[in-house]
């Protein structure tokens, strides 16, 4: 009984329920824009027919290595065509994908590997030395490794591994996708650095997926044959789901391997790129680029930025070059942007200053989420709107994460109350605009990637003469944010400021690494907690 009085035979059927997925969207796109450009990278230009059939390959190719629904299958890839069919081609087959941070260290990428429990991985020739140490480090037996060769990696392929052009071949081009029977079914694994060193395994799936491809159509206006270049990392998020939606479109994915201004102005005049997303870092890459990098364009390009909040005079700077941007807001675990600064006609009169400052704030809830506010985290009680009273970036939405794999604990605690908790801390205006006013207190944000201060922390401290570390965020105008450490020295011990930095980047990631270290006694409470917000404050003046 449903809410008429009388359903009798009005049952879910075949006929009027399907589970949502974005792999409809490819499957339709072959059969509505079998000639239109999908994918472009250098010299590499393919139909969607052709991208249809180079992913049915893949996904049979899989299968016959062994894959089985719900098998993980990962990738160390760069933004490159082979990467897009991925999205496409692990789901096809039933697996569920995990594209790894290409800048991770080998015993991160060691630790997502064995907690996955990935079976096969895709990677490119530059970041092979890399794997080959962490499939050494493993505890579990190590996935297949398929080399994807690209003449622009730098170095020449390995020639040890099976390549992935030789996969395809070994795949049927007519296979039969396995399409989810349940949308709930999962279809990505990511890894976010969260609030401690250990990454967490965010699981995301179909239905999420599906329906944050429909809101970015819409919050985005992305039109049909749209041109978009993959300048967020398709391990970032899954390139915050926008390579799974262009196909809707029939779209085309400009492939971009390396981030450089020459790199995006040239797909902007010669590949007529009319849409992208980036973290503010490349805002101010193309603003401060070389004259020789620039290039003309006669089209506006619509950007969508996130990661740190935008600096208004970044904003300001980069309008009159051509480029619309809308900053937009979210995490790993809400697959990306759930929130965006829509712009309302009443700011239209405004001076320059006021209207990039509200340019910059993070906006309001994207139309395919339920509710996102802010929140006292133990009260769950909403705060005032008032424009100065903080409380936590409370998200509910089915672009939310399943939960974290194999860590319930902390999947019931980030649920706590019927809202995801973000961790991030805003002040709400009274027309119901969040604005954050401090990030997650550990973490550090750089150009737009996460970094844990517990892990970078746990480095600094095996230092001989160390006796306390604490990291924290020093403001970048480069990169937003960078780890600046904070260091007691043991008694009668000496040490540099580059010795330790060095120190460091031996066992991190180079962009986890501090760029600043500052050695004083720490702040603490009277229970010997140190007081990390008095280290933020000086770390601005560092």
């Amino acid at each position: 009984m449903g809410w008429m009085k009388d359903e009798t035979g009005l049952e879910r059927c075949e006929a009027n329920f399907v589970p949502l997925t974005p792999l409809s969207f490819l499957k339709r796109a072959a059969q509505v824009y079998p000639d239109r450009e999908a994918l472009v990278y250098h010299g590499t230009r393919r139909s969607y027919a052709e991208y249809h059939e180079r992913v049915s390959r893949l996904a049979s190719a899989l299968v016959k290595l062994g894959v089985k629904p719900g098998d993980v299958v990962a990738t160390l890839l760069p933004n490159l065509p082979a990467h897009a069919e991925a999205h496409f081609g692990v789901p096809a087959c039933g697996g569920v994908l995990n594209t790894i941070n290409t800048r991770l260290d080998a015993d991160t990428i060691a630790y997502i590997l064995d907690h996955g429990e990935a079976k096969v991985i895709l990677c490119d020739p530059q970041f092979l030395p890399t794997l080959m140490q962490a499939t050494e480090l493993m505890e579990r037996t190590p996935p297949k490794i398929i080399e994807v060769a690209d003449d622009e990696a730098g170095v020449h392929a390995h020639g040890h591994y099976t390549e992935y052009e030789d996969l395809l071949a070994t795949g049927d081009a007519e296979f039969a996708w396995i399409m989810p029977q349940d949308e709930w079914e999962s279809l990505a694994l990511n890894y976010t650095s969260g609030t401690t060193g250990k990454p967490k395994g965010v699981v995301c799936h179909h239905r999420g997926t599906y329906l944050m491809t429909m809101g970015t159509v819409v919050s985005w206006q992305l039109p049909r044959y749209a041109r978009y270049l993959t300048i967020v990392p398709l391990f970032h998020c899954n390139n915050w789901n926008h390579v799974w939606l262009m196909p809707m479109l029939g779209a085309t994915v400009v492939g971009c391997r390396d981030i450089t201004a020459k790199a995006i102005y040239d797909a902007i005049a010669d590949e007529g790129v009319t849409h992208f997303g980036a973290a503010p870092i490349v805002l101010n890459t193309i603003v401060n680029a070389k004259p020789e990098d620039r290039r003309e364009f006669d089209h506006v390009v619509d950007v969508f930025t996130a990661g740190a909040p935008p600096p208004a005079a970044t904003l300001a700077a980069i309008e009159p070059l051509g480029f619309q941007v809308t900053q937009v807001y979210g995490l790993t675990e809400t697959y990306g942007h759930v929130t965006e600064c829509l712009w309302q006609e009443r700011w239209n009169d405004l001076q320059d200053d006021e209207r990039y400052a509200i340019k910059a704030r993070t906006g309001i809830a994207m139309p395919m989420m339920e509710d996102i506010t802010a929140m006292d985290p133990e009260t769950m009680q909403q705060i005032p709107m008032d424009g100065k009273t903080q409380g936590e970036i409370m998200i509910r939405g089915n672009p939310v994460m399943k939960g974290y794999l194999k860590n319930p604990e902390a999947t019931q605690e980030a649920f706590r109350g019927g809202y995801f908790h973000s961790g991030d801390i805003a002040i709400q205006h009274p027309d119901g605009y969040l604005q954050i006013a401090d990030r997650a207190k550990d973490i550090i944000i750089s150009g737009g990637e996460n970094i844990s201060s517990v892990e970078v922390e746990g480095v600094m401290m095996r230092h001989p003469s160390v006796l306390l570390c604490a990291v924290v965020a020093k403001p970048d105008p480069k990169w937003g944010e960078v780890p600046c450490a904070f260091v007691e020295l043991k008694d009668g011990a000496t040490e540099t400021e580059e010795a330790l930095i060095a120190f460091a980047r031996e066992k991190l990631a180079g962009f986890k690494t501090p760029k600043a270290v500052v050695f004083q006694d720490l702040p603490k409470t009277s229970t010997g907690k140190i007081q990390k917000f008095e280290l933020r404050q000086i770390a601005r003046s560092v």
